[in-house]
C-alpha cells in the first residue's frame, strides 16, 4: 500500500487491515508511561480536527491505544489497526510511542498538521496496514546557531516540533560565539548586559559591503532555557548545550576584558564581533579563565538536567592561537606543564573542562579540533572538517557524531542558479543530502560501532529570521532525517524517485506548518536576496 512516510519505515504489513474512522466519540487509552504522547495526540491532532479525544477505558472501541512492549528496541514501534475499530500504537519505550504517533499524523494527511480545524466536525478514514519501524542511529540530530543571528524563544519551540515531525531526537543548541551570548548567567550579568548586543550586522559573506546599522541581538533568559528543555523533552529531544571555548569567544571577552590575553591586546576595546569569520580574540589560558567558565557551566548544569542534556558542547573549533605565542602568560603556563606546543595547550583547557563535566555525571563532546594535541578518553567528537576526524576518533574509540559540513551544512547553497539567495560554498541539493551516508566504508567493526549517528548543522551567518532558516533548512531536512533514521541501501543504490515522489505529500505537510521551503524549481521572488554577496564554491565537494 502506498504511504508516502517520511522517513520510509522498516517495514509495512502485506495484509490490509480494516479501517478507522477517527471521529467525536475516539477516545485515547493510554498505558503507564505514554502520557507525554496521550498530551501531544490531543493537543496537535484533536485540535487539528476538532476532537476533544478524551480518555478511554481499556477495551473500549473506536480509541487510539498507547502502549509500551520493552521487548521492541527502545525507539522503536509497531503501530497496527487492532480489535474493535482501534489504532493501536507499541512502542519500546516512551519515545518509540511518540515516534509511531509521528507516524499516524501523516497517516491522517496534511490537515493533520493544522492548528485548527479547516472543515467542521469532518470525520478521518484511515485505511492502512502494519506498520514495523526503529531507527538506524540513537543521535539523530540538528545544531541550530542563535549567535550569528537569534530566533526569538516561540521560534525555537517552533523548530522543536519540526524536528519532532521528522523523528529528530537531538537539539544541538549553539549559544555563544563571536557574535553574541544567548543565555543569561545571573553572577555574570554582563555576558548578556553587553555580550548579546552588537553595534551593527554584516548582510552577507563577509566580504560584503553591504551592513544593517540597527543595533541587533537578544538572548534567553533561565526561564526561557527551562521551557524549552521541558518543550523538547516532551517530546523526546535531547538537547545538548554549547557554549564555545577556548575560540569564538569575543562576546565573552567584551563583556568581561579579563577573559582575553591582556598581554597581547588592550582587550577592553573589543565590542561584540560585527561581521562572520574566525575571530583571533581567544580565551586567555589562566586560572582565573577556568574559574569563570566553571561558574558558567554550573549554572548551565542546573539548566540542562541530565536526563535530557548528557553531553555539554564545549566547541573547540577554529582557535587560532596567535595570541598564544604572543603571550607571555600563555607561555608561561606552556612551560610550567611540561607541553610541547600551543595545540597541546588548548589541549590542556578542553582536558580541564572534560574533567569537570566527567565529575559532575556529563560527557563532553566538541568539534574535531579537540582532537589536536591528544582527547581524554571519555570525550566524544562532532566530526565537521570531513569524515577523517571522526574515522580517527571513532577508530582510537571515542564517540562520533558524524556532521562533515561538505554534506550537512544547510547554509551551503542549494542550486547553482543565480537567484540563491546569499549563496554559500558548494551546491547541496536535496538529493545530496539523500544521498549522505554517515558511516565511512572502511571502518573497522568495533570503530563503527563508535558512530553514535548524525546531524545536520544550521550555520546562520547568512540567515537572519525564521523564513531565511525554513528556506536553508527545508525540504532538505527530510531528506536527511531518512538518512538518519531508515536502513537504506548504498548511497548510489537508494531510490531518489521513490522519495521525490513521497516528497510530493510532505510538501503539502509542510505547507500546512507554514514552513517556508525552498521549491525544487528554486527560489520564489521574495526569497530572492539580489546584490548582497555570497561565496558560492564551484564543482562536487572533496569527500576528505
Amino acid at each position: 500500500m502506498d504511504m508516502e512516510l517520511i522517513p520510509a519505515p522498516v517495514s509495512v504489513g502485506d495484509r490490509a487491515r480494516c479501517g478507522f474512522l477517527m471521529d467525536r466519540a475516539t477516545t485515547i487509552t493510554a498505558q503507564a508511561g505514554t502520557e507525554s504522547t496521550e498530551r501531544w495526540l490531543r493537543a496537535t491532532i484533536g485540535a487539528a480536527f476538532g476532537l476533544s479525544l478524551a480518555p478511554g477505558a481499556e477495551g473500549t472501541d473506536n480509541t487510539v491505544r498507547l502502549c509500551i512492549d520493552p521487548a521492541l528496541e527502545p525507539e522503536g514501534y509497531r503501530l497496527s489497526t487492532g480489535d474493535g475499530r482501534s489504532i493501536e500504537i507499541t512502542g519500546g519505550s516512551a519515545a518509540g510511542v511518540f515516534w509511531g504517533a509521528q507516524t499516524l499524523r501523516q497517516l491522517l494527511g496534511p490537515d493533520a498538521f493544522r492548528r485548527a480545524p479547516v472543515s467542521s466536525g469532518a470525520a478521518v478514514r484511515l485505511e492502512f496496514t502494519d506498520i514495523e519501524d526503529r531507527p538506524r542511529f540513537s543521535w539523530r540530530g540538528m545544531m541550530l546557531d542563535v549567535s550569528r543571528h537569534f530566533l526569538p524563544k516561540d521560534d525555537v519551540l517552533r523548530y522543536l516540533d519540526l524536528i519532532a515531525a521528522h523523528k529528530l531526537n537531538v537539539f544541538h543548541f549553539h549559544l555563544t560565539d563571536d557574535q553574541g551570548w544567548r543565555i543569561e548567567i545571573k553572577r555574570y550579568p554582563k555576558l548578556t548586559e553587553v555580550g548579546s548586543w552588537r553595534t551593527r550586522t554584516k548582510i552577507g559573506h563577509r566580504a560584503s559591503e553591504v551592513w544593517d546599522e540597527t543595533p541587533y541581538g537578544g538572548y534567553y533568559t533561565q526561564d526561557d532555557i527551562r521551557e524549552i528543555v521541558a518543550y523538547a523533552a516532551e517530546r523526546h529531544i535531547r538537547v545538548v548545550p554549547e557554549i564555545d571555548i577556548p575560540g569564538h569567544s569575543q562576546a565573552a571577552i567584551s563583556a568581561y576584558p579579563e577573559l582575553g590575553n591582556t598581554d597581547v591586546i588592550d582587550t577592553t576595546t573589543l565590542s561584540v564581533w560585527d561581521t562572520w569569520g574566525v575571530s583571533p580574540n581567544v580565551l586567555a589560558p589562566t586560572d582565573s579563565t577556568l574559574r569563570f567558565y566553571e561558574g558558567v557551566f554550573e549554572e548551565l548544569l542546573d539548566l540542562f538536567p541530565a536526563a535530557t542534556s548528557p553531553f555539554i558542547h564545549i566547541g573547540g573549533d577554529e582557535c587560532l592561537k596567535d595570541q598564544w605565542k604572543q603571550s607571555a602568560t600563555a607561555q608561561t603556563r606552556i612551560a610550567e606543564l611540561g607541553l610541547a606546543d600551543e595545540d597541546e595547550l588548548q589541549s590542556w583547557f578542553i582536558r580541564h573542562f572534560d574533567t569537570w563535566l566527567t565529575a559532575r555525571g556529563r560527557r563532553l563532546i566538541g568539534w574535531d579540533e579537540i582532537l589536536e594535541g591528544g582527547l581524554a578518553d571519555g570525550a566524544a567528537v562532532s566530526s565537521w572538517r570531513g569524515y577523517a576526524g571522526g574515522i580517527a576518533a571513532a577508530e582510537a574509540g571515542h564517540d562520533v557524531v558524524m556532521c562533515p559540513e561538505q554534506h550537512v551544512y544547510l547554509d551551503y547553497r542549494q542550486g547553482g542558479g543565480p537567484d540563491e539567495p546569499m549563496p554559500i560554498a558548494y551546491v547541496r541539493t536535496l538529493e545530496d543530502v539523500f544521498r549522505f551516508e554517515p558511516v565511512p566504508p572502511g571502518l573497522t567493526e568495533e570503530a563503527a560501532r563508535h558512530i553514535l549517528g548524525t546531524q545536520a548543522n544550521v550555520w546562520t551567518e547568512v540567515m537572519q529570521n525564521r523564513s531565511r532558516v525554513d528556506y536553508q533548512v527545508f525540504p532538505r531536512l527530510a531528506a536527511f532525517a531518512e538518512v538518519a533514521w531508515s536502513a537504506l541501501p548504498a548511497p548510489d543504490d537508494r531510490d531518489f524517485a521513490d522519495f521525490e515522489r513521497r516528497m510530493t505529500a510532505h510538501y503539502a505537510r509542510l505547507d500546512a506548518l507554514g514552513v517556508e521551503y525552498r521549491p525544487q524549481g528554486g527560489p520564489l521572488p521574495w526569497q530572492r536576496r539580489p546584490g548582497i554577496l555570497g561565496r558560492p564554491i564551484e564543482g562536487a565537494p572533496p569527500n576528505v
